[in-house]
């Protein structure tokens, strides 16, 4: 098999939610240049309609369509799967992209910023997943399975509460869902696996992330010295999407530059030093 043909997602129907923006932008990108059809859903819905006008405009061999989508209630799942299913009689790649994150210090993290984190981040993952799960049960194949493709957080994986106290519990429960489900769905036919990456420039990290030199700044906290960057997510995307990552399931990726290996200094330094 030749290495374009391991990526390639022509005639592949994808969605990805929280796709206008940041991280799912960057995924859409990836996923259109591919030759996937994408659907990209956000509560913004015209932002979404000018991303895939955008991401049209490219001349790629795939196309995108732009719409409005809410996963942080049942109503806005049903809401979403009902239009998904308009558009398109099938579903091969599901990316749950969209989050939300609410920062305060200890001492005033309010009890409400629980439930509407929880809410989009983990509920709202899970049920979207599980009501378009017959689509993608019924266009994936044993040596070609249907994707789900979640977005976590190193946040999720390090103790790193940072002020994100529910932002990091909810991701620790997304990597854990997609252990969970990577078990019980691979008989159906049908991969999941997360992501987990550390800073990229985004909506949610614009405090931090909003010029170069503040860029510049975080990336000296990273091991790799740098934020990350689009192609850092294209690359994930398109290798668990294609057929090179058609025989792996249950796997949070860290996208991280190093942050989930990070430790504490050389416990002997200052005796040896």
């Amino acid at each position: 098999m030749t290495p374009q043909k391991l990526f390639d997602l022509t005639g592949k129907t994808a969605l990805v939610t929280g796709g206008a923006t940041g991280i799912g932008r960057m995924a859409a990108e990836a996923l259109v240049r591919a030759g996937a059809h994408v659907l990209i859903a956000s509560r913004k819905g015209h932002a979404c309609a000018e991303v895939a006008g955008d991401l049209n405009a490219l001349g790629a061999h795939g196309k995108a369509e732009g719409f409005a989508g809410d996963v942080g209630t049942e109503a806005g799942v049903d809401a979403l799967v009902a239009e998904v299913q308009k558009r398109s009689e099938s579903l091969d790649i599901l990316m749950n992209n969209a989050g939300k994150t609410w920062g305060a210090p200890m001492g005033q993290f309010p009890f409400g910023a629980w439930d509407k984190v929880m809410s989009v981040n983990v509920a709202g993952l899970f049920d979207l997943t599980q009501k378009l799960l017959p689509m993608l049960v019924a266009s994936g194949t044993r040596d070609d399975p249907s994707r789900v493709v979640n977005v976590g957080s190193v946040m999720g994986e390090r103790e790193m509460g940072d002020g994100a106290y529910s932002y990091s519990a909810s991701k620790a429960a997304v990597h854990h869902l997609t252990r969970i489900l990577g078990k019980e769905l691979a008989g159906h036919a049908v991969t999941v696996n997360a992501l987990a990456p550390g800073p990229f420039v985004s909506g949610m990290t614009a405090f931090a992330t909003a010029d170069d030199d503040m860029r510049d700044k975080v990336g000296q906290d990273v091991p790799l010295r740098r934020v990350g960057r689009a192609e850092d997510i294209a690359g994930c995307m398109l290798f668990l999407c294609g057929m090179g990552g058609a025989y792996v399931t249950g796997a949070v990726i860290p996208v991280s530059g190093g942050i989930n290996v990070m430790c504490g200094p050389n416990i002997f330094d200052a005796a040896l030093s």
